[in-house]
């Protein structure tokens, strides 16, 4: 039938999109998990997208009850998922998965503004091998608006010349 191959190109298209991304896992032809974050980052979360039979005309079915986000407070994964569903309405009839997905990458921080962080994570020395190649087309460079304490915040990390200090962005490699 026709939806089927809509659906496929949609699942075909996804699995190349993030072959090789952790953070994305396939839990059925029409069942996707993606992590948002890093897995030691506290701000971290899982969005759970499903295709009714009917997608995409109508909505997917976005879910925020993996166990990964128990420790996420229920008024913030209903304005994520809230958030969601604007997205949502906005891209009815068209192929949204991958759509969702990013607009949670890029909105983590807004996202998750409110949930209180208690573990502290100090930043472990580790080697960092290769730098992971983001096609240019992909990323979309978005100027970043940021409030006063999020410049502020942003200005502590960095030394007085906005230069970050060596090793911020090290990604820990052994697992």
């Amino acid at each position: 039938s026709l939806l089927c191959s809509v659906l496929q190109m949609e699942l075909e298209a996804l699995r190349s999109i993030y072959e090789g991304d952790l953070c994305f896992r396939e839990l059925s032809p029409v069942s996707f998990q993606y992590r948002i974050g890093e897995s030691g980052d506290p701000k971290a979360f899982l969005i759970e997208v499903s295709w009714p039979e009917t997608y995409p005309q109508t909505a997917p079915v976005i879910s925020m009850d993996a166990f990964f986000n128990n420790t996420i407070s229920s008024a913030i994964k209903k304005s994520i998922l809230d958030k969601l569903m604007v997205e949502v309405e906005a891209n009815l009839g068209t192929a949204m998965t991958y759509t969702l997905f990013e607009y949670a990458k890029d909105n983590k921080e807004l996202l998750m503004e409110n949930q209180p962080v208690n573990t502290v994570t100090s930043v472990s020395n580790s080697i960092t091998i290769g730098t992971p190649d983001v096609p240019a087309s992909k990323k979309k460079d978005k100027k970043e608006h940021l409030s006063k304490t999020q410049k502020r915040k942003l200005a502590d990390k960095t030394d007085n010349k906005g230069e970050l200090p060596r090793g911020w962005n090290w990604v820990d490699v052994i697992k």
